[in-house]
């Protein structure tokens, strides 16, 4: 209890110590890696995603590949970029490293979220002479937003929790506390750049689920809504009673 007491007395006191940035900037940093690779990411996956889902194309060939994408260890891929590209690229070789990361969970959720929908509503709007540019971005985009949300959300915080390694080439992050405070053996500052990176992961989980929710269109919400309540009980007609002689 004293451990987790000096931990957090240390992320407030405004001064991390051992030559370390402050928290405020560590956290900017790390913020900056997460949000450029998410970015990055997807511009890559969403519009390939869509694609596969619009086209039912190529989905066996995108499995394997996020498949072999989520078996690459980060941290060895981290340190091969960082040699092969040098010293002079290291935030290149880090970004290039969360982009690989991210890219699977991002094309996953744009495809499956077009899999998704019922194919009754795709033949609808076809009959309804509604072109392919029209399916996709009337019907297709929007039914499919919330899973694409989802992957977005999984992608956000599988970086998040990476970026701590970014310390390691000297790239700042809230990892730097966490590799700085081990051979100090100052496990306060380990504590408190672990839980600053939980709270940060908790924070955009928060947000993320938020903006998933409010992504359902609102007809959907409120069928679901209707389905939860059930059906609606009508009252019985009450009968008149007799007259008394």
């Amino acid at each position: 209890m004293n451990l987790l007491g000096d931990a957090i007395a240390w992320i407030f006191s405004g001064d991390p110590g051992a030559g370390l940035a402050p928290v405020p900037i560590a956290l900017l940093q790390h913020l900056f890696y997460t949000f450029v690779s998410v970015v990055i990411a997807a511009v890559i996956a969403v519009p390939l995603g869509w694609l596969i889902g619009h086209t039912g194309k190529g989905r066996d060939i995108a499995v394997a590949i996020s498949g072999a994408a989520r078996a690459i260890p980060s941290f060895g891929l981290l340190i091969l970029l960082f040699l092969l590209l040098g010293v002079l690229r290291t935030a290149e070789a880090a970004v290039i490293t969360f982009v690989l990361l991210a890219i699977p969970s991002i094309l996953a959720g744009a495809y499956t979220g077009f899999e998704a929908i019922d194919r009754k509503v795709i033949d609808a709007a076809r009959s309804m002479g509604m072109t392919q540019w029209q399916i996709l971005w009337r019907v297709e985009v929007p039914l499919g937003l919330t899973l694409l949300i989802a992957g977005l959300r999984s992608a956000t915080l599988q970086v998040v929790a990476t970026v701590t390694i970014a310390a390691f080439i000297n790239l700042g992050g809230l990892g730097q506390y966490i590799l700085a405070g081990i051979p100090l053996r100052r496990f306060d500052i380990v504590l408190g750049g672990a839980l600053l990176v939980a709270a940060l992961a908790l924070v955009l989980d928060g947000a993320f689920a938020l903006l998933q929710r409010v992504s359902v269109p609102a007809g959907i919400r409120a069928a679901q809504s209707e389905h939860r309540s059930g059906p609606k009980r009508t009252a019985a007609p009450r009968t008149a009673a007799p007259a008394r002689a």
